[in-house]
C-alpha cells in the first residue's frame, strides 16, 4: 500500500542496498531491493534516511542512492546539462601535474623523501580509460564516477557511511573499503579490496 503523498526522490541502485535501523553500523536491518523508489528525508554525514512507499523507513549509505530526474524545465527555461565531466577532468589533470612535478624534482635530487611525502600528502588521483568509457576518482566526495564522454554518473563510494564530513573523512587514518557497484555500461563490477595503513591491499 502506497502512503498518500509519497513522491520518490531516489531509487536504490541495481545491486540493492544494505540498510540500518539507525545511523549505526551495528544496527543492520532488512536490505532494500534493487531499483526500489524511496524518498530521502534526512542526511547525517554519509548516512541518509529513506522512506519507502509503504511508510517503512531505514538508514542507508546516501551516496549510493540514484536521484530521480526532476520535472523537465519550462519551455521558457534554457536546456541545461548536468554532471559535466570537464571540471573534474581538469582537477584530475592539475593533481597529476603537481604529482609529476614533485616526482621529477625527487628524481633530480632537488627533493628528499620527506619533502616529497610532504608535497604529495593528501593527493588522491584515479583515472581508468577503456575506449569511450572513463572512470574518475572524485576526491571531494570520496567516490568513483563513470563518464561516457558527455556526463558523469555515480559508480562506487569508497567508504562505509559515516557521521563525518568528507574533509574530516579524508584525514582519518586506517582502513577504507571499496563498494561493489556495477558500471552503467555492463563492465565488470569493482572488486572489494581492503587497504591497510601502508597502502597494501588484499582481495
Amino acid at each position: 500500500m502506497t502512503t498518500p503523498g509519497f513522491r520518490p526522490t531516489h531509487v536504490v541502485p541495481q545491486g540493492g542496498l544494505p540498510a540500518w535501523e539507525s545511523p549505526d553500523p551495528s544496527r543492520r536491518t532488512v536490505p532494500l531491493d534493487a531499483l526500489l523508489p524511496v524518498q530521502l528525508v534526512d542526511r547525517r554525514g554519509d548516512w541518509g534516511r529513506v522512506v519507502c512507499a509503504n511508510g517503512w523507513s531505514a538508514w542507508v549509505d546516501g551516496r549510493l542512492l540514484v536521484p530521480v530526474p526532476q520535472a523537465p524545465p519550462a519551455a521558457t527555461s534554457p536546456i541545461a546539462r548536468t554532471a559535466d565531466p570537464r571540471p573534474l577532468l581538469a582537477r584530475v589533470e592539475e593533481a597529476l601535474a603537481r604529482y609529476r612535478s614533485a616526482a621529477e624534482e625527487l628524481a633530480a635530487g632537488q627533493l628528499d623523501g620527506e619533502s616529497f611525502r610532504g608535497r604529495t600528502q593528501g593527493q588522491r588521483i584515479g583515472v581508468v580509460v577503456d575506449g569511450e568509457s572513463l572512470w574518475l576518482y572524485d576526491g571531494d566526495h570520496e567516490r568513483w564516477v563513470y563518464c561516457d564522454g558527455t556526463r558523469l554518473s555515480m559508480f562506487a563510494a569508497e567508504r562505509d557511511p559515516a557521521l563525518v564530513q568528507p574533509e574530516q573523512a579524508r584525514k582519518e587514518p586506517g582502513r577504507s573499503r571499496g563498494v561493489r557497484e556495477a558500471a552503467p555500461d555492463g563492465h565488470e563490477p569493482t572488486r572489494l579490496v581492503t587497504y591497510d595503513e601502508d597502502g597494501r591491499g588484499d582481495v
